[in-house]
């Protein structure tokens, strides 16, 4: 039996088929709903459930704390619903809301910058104007492929889009659209782009320090915020931490140290996790390197993207060292094997 669910933000109804999310069933009612993983582990789309009960499939206790679900709160990710339903998702005074496009783009860069990470530049040909803010994504379609998330590595003001596209190997359902985009993808290509999604992106009211911490292709966000910030000339200090397992692994190394060269408030600290040579890098987890670094991250905005395990990781390090949940914004890059995982586990 079809249910509804009445969300105080948005005017009508949305009808809500047996077995379906909340979240999947506002979105395909076209409400710009919050979220994110779509999988019950970064907290995106937590809310408050007004009236009615829910249904939560299993999800990460760093998304939703028992707390929280005590006090009333959900995600709508995981919860379906028996009977009619009301709830909010949650506001903050800086919220952002964009319109949603369907954008048409033209392969105007193409640069392999690492043995498995493609760098991408797009000009939207139609279907814009195009807003976002910093650290959001879109969904990606490559010459009638199934769409896939990749976050713009742009600032926003920038006319040019830029994604970073990792390759994925072979038991990856997403593996088509990234060999695609490696192997085939030329200059004056057609791309295909809705969005933007996401809301791990950079909250412009704080005007503390910044903690960014990115894995692999996670940079890809990490950079759209940092040159953000830098961008406004913000003097507020700055720790970008980029973790990767080998030499082979980074990129654009050279730029991020030439932003920090330039911008007293950015301290720039790449990571090797299992260097191949003696270097004068940091050596380890990511993670253990901030820990070292930083006494207190009270008061600090934590932003982190890239693999789940890191991110989750990161979360646990940042709570740890006295970051409010509120203040931590990450997104986690699951890929369409991680999905699909996670929905059997469920």
């Amino acid at each position: 039996m079809t249910t509804r669910v009445v969300i105080r933000q948005w005017a009508e109804p949305v009808a809500v088929e047996p077995g379906a999310t909340i979240l999947e069933a506002a979105l395909a009612a076209g409400v710009p709903y919050p979220h994110g993983c779509r999988s019950g582990n970064c907290g995106a789309c937590k809310s408050r459930l007004l009236s009615g009960e829910v249904e939560m499939t299993p999800y990460s206790e760093y998304a939703l704390t028992e707390s929280e679900r005590r006090a009333g709160l959900i995600l709508a990710c995981r919860s379906t619903v028996w009977d009619d339903a009301e709830v909010a998702w949650l506001e903050t005074e800086d919220m952002m809301v964009h319109p949603r496009r369907q954008l048409t783009c033209r392969v105007i860069g193409r640069a392999t910058v690492t043995h498995d990470i493609v760098r991408l530049r797009l000009a939207i040909t139609a279907g814009g104007p195009f807003t976002f803010s910093a650290g959001q994504y879109c969904a990606l379609t490559f010459d009638g492929l199934a769409a896939r998330d990749y976050s713009m590595a742009n600032r926003p003001d920038e006319d040019e889009l830029e994604f970073h596209i990792r390759r994925l190997d072979g038991t990856d359902p997403a593996r088509n659209a990234s060999a695609y985009a490696f192997d085939r993808l030329s200059l004056g290509d057609s791309v295909s782009a809705e969005g933007p999604f996401g809301t791990a992106y950079l909250r412009e009211l704080h005007a503390g320090p910044i903690i960014a911490v990115a894995g692999g292709s996670g940079l890809a966000p990490i950079k759209s915020i940092v040159e953000a910030v830098l961008s406004r000339g913000a003097g507020q200090p700055i720790h970008l931490y980029f973790g990767v397992r080998s030499e082979r692994d980074l990129y654009l190394e050279d730029h991020l140290a030439g932003l920090a060269a330039r911008h007293a408030n950015l301290h720039f600290v790449p990571v090797l996790s299992e260097p191949r040579g003696a270097t004068a890098r940091r050596t380890g987890l990511v993670t253990d390197a901030v820990a070292a670094d930083m006494t207190s991250l009270d008061g600090c905005k934590v932003y982190t993207a890239g693999p789940p395990v890191m991110v989750e990781a990161m979360t646990a390090t940042a709570i740890e060292l006295g970051a409010r949940r509120e203040d931590i914004h990450a997104d986690a890059f699951y890929t369409e094997a991680d999905k699909l995982k996670l929905r059997a586990a469920s």
